[in-house]
């Protein structure tokens, strides 16, 4: 089993050397099937997200003066320097206001032509490769659109509410960004991600040694806390955790309907090479 697949699965664990190691090869090596294992087994909650991604870049929104919709959008680079750049920026803006007038989510249609251009001769100026990687655009018709961009362009959120003004939308925008629920509600959950946390779930329960109907409610419990948990509107509101961010919004008579919440490489694989690997790599070749 190879040190980097055991490195790995330490830093996204916390678990043994030794442990991590017969896990990977009960799995045949598939990190992630080693993960759900060891859940299985030891009671570890979620693991960590792999570490480090194949792109840097930037996260951008913008929404309409009267906040009738909103866009966010990503566009890559390959480091954090370049993100940094101001004809990089440029670039950026160029392509988002472009996006925005034209309410245009296509990335293949709206980068044909000039735009395709102006990113070919960027890449040519800076010696990076750079790739709209998406956009998302969040509408409101009985309600507005707000947003909140975190983390010097790092994450970027859209809310949608029915009811509310933009204020109260950029505050469940903070409250996503810093948050990351999967879900607006409970009935918005996957039925399959809520099998497989159950699976998991049922496999502890059962190592306990209790009897069925205690399982049982364990097990219903814990997939009651992991709805709540991932759910927006049942989440204790990051600025006021007396409240959730249901109440807050029911409260100023209105209701969350959507989000988009966008975070610079996230889903992206990047294959990490060892140094030494690769310096004896090109010695053989």
């Amino acid at each position: 089993m190879s040190a980097a697949l055991v490195k790995e699965l330490r830093e996204r664990t916390g678990l043994g050397l030794l442990e991590c190691k017969r896990a990977l090869a009960a799995a045949g090596g598939d990190v992630e099937q080693a993960i759900e294992e060891m859940r299985k087994s030891s009671g570890m909650k979620a693991a960590k997200k792999a570490g480090r991604t194949a792109a840097d870049g930037v996260v951008v929104t913008r929404v309409a003066q009267d906040g009738s919709y909103g866009i966010v959008v990503e566009v890559n680079s390959e480091t954090d320097f370049v993100a940094r750049d101001e004809n990089f920026l440029s670039f950026v803006n160029a392509v988002t206001d472009a996006a925005f007038e034209a309410r245009q989510d296509d990335v293949a249609a709206l980068m044909a032509g000039e735009l395709e251009s102006s990113r070919e001769a960027l890449v040519q100026k800076i010696g990076e490769n750079i790739g709209v990687r998406r956009i998302q655009i969040v509408s409101a018709e009985n309600g507005v659109v707000g947003s909140y961009v975190h983390g010097n362009n790092r994450i970027a959120v859209l809310v949608e509410l029915k009811g509310g003004d933009q204020d109260l939308a950029k505050d469940v925008a903070m409250h996503v960004a810093a948050v990351s629920p999967q879900v607006v509600s409970a009935d918005d959950m996957p039925a399959e991600l809520i099998e497989k946390e159950k699976e998991i779930y049922t496999a502890q329960a059962l190592e306990s040694g209790k009897p069925a109907e205690i399982v049982e409610k364990m097990i219903g419990g814990r997939v009651k806390k992991f709805l709540s948990e991932n759910s927006l509107i049942e989440q204790p509101f990051v600025k006021d955790p007396e409240t959730t961010v249901g109440k807050l919004v029911s409260g100023a008579g209105a209701e969350v309907v959507s989000f988009a919440r966008f975070e610079v490489g996230e889903g992206i694989e990047v294959e990490h090479v060892d140094f030494a690997d690769e310096v004896a790599a090109q010695l053989k070749g």
